[in-house]
């Protein structure tokens, strides 16, 4: 039976070491800077829906955004009120903290329209994401961004094939289920079916991205990435904000974010 807080018990190791790894930290660095290529100036608004502990969110928050975290999980809730404590004081004004499942965003927040709304790896863990993707497309205001990231299905060989488990990675060729990080099973929706989806909801897609490649292939090949070499992690950081951009790179990563527009009232 699974418990009403599904991350409770994941969180500290979601939040405390996953992004503090070399891969949470490239994550972190090269979706910051694909959302900056399309969010307005700060003090703009963003929603982050099931945003965690706060990692995609709270350096927009320090860039000067005002950051509304909305998240089911009392346990990541309580993580990000312990993170955004460690920051300075005009930028935990900036943040509002709220307790609210994704498909009842709008509700949770009163109507409030944003500038951009994020939703970053939960599709993946809903076996129909119409009503959550609904939420998002809702919330944003007129010419605001959207901005999804997902599991690549298209990729979904790579992970068992670095880990020399052969029959699985054959099998994951035409497969679109798989484990999530909560043990628990996802399903990957490619980017044109996200793209669908949006576009389908007034949301218009601008672009697309990988976010991890080759630090997920050195992980998963038992690579030791060492977090505390700043210059590694910098020039580590710089080689896969690249090949996030680029064909057939962005292909093989497995996860990508989409971008798109809202359109005008």
């Amino acid at each position: 039976m699974v418990t009403d807080d599904i991350w409770a018990t994941v969180a500290d190791q979601f939040a405390d070491k996953a992004y503090a790894s070399v891969k949470g930290l490239v994550r972190t660095y090269v979706m910051h800077q694909q959302l900056l290529e399309h969010l307005p100036a700060p003090p703009a608004t963003v929603l982050d829906i099931g945003g965690g502990a706060g990692h995609q969110s709270f350096p927009l928050a320090q860039a000067g955004y005002d950051v509304t975290l909305l998240d089911s999980s009392p346990a990541m809730l309580d993580k990000a009120r312990q993170r955004l404590q460690r920051l300075p004081a005009e930028v935990q004004r900036r943040v509002t903290l709220l307790q609210a499942d994704g498909e009842n965003a709008d509700e949770a927040v009163g109507g409030q329209r944003f500038a951009a709304v994020l939703c970053h790896g939960v599709l993946g863990y809903l076996e129909q994401p119409g009503p959550l993707v609904d939420q998002l497309c809702r919330c944003a205001a007129p010419g605001g961004v959207v901005s999804i990231m997902t599991g690549n299905p298209k990729a979904a060989a790579v992970r068992p094939a670095l880990e020399r488990r052969w029959d699985d990675a054959l099998a994951s060729f035409d497969a679109k289920q798989g484990m999530g990080v909560l043990g628990l099973p996802g399903r990957d929706y490619t980017v044109e079916e996200v793209s669908e989806l949006i576009q389908s909801r007034g949301v218009r897609p601008l672009d697309w991205y990988g976010v991890w490649l080759f630090v997920d292939w050195l992980d998963f090949s038992g690579a030791e990435l060492d977090p505390t070499d700043a210059k590694q992690v910098e020039a580590t950081a710089a080689v896969e904000l690249e090949a996030s951009r680029r064909d057939p790179y962005r292909h093989l990563s497995r996860v990508f974010h989409l971008v798109g527009r809202k359109g005008p009232a």
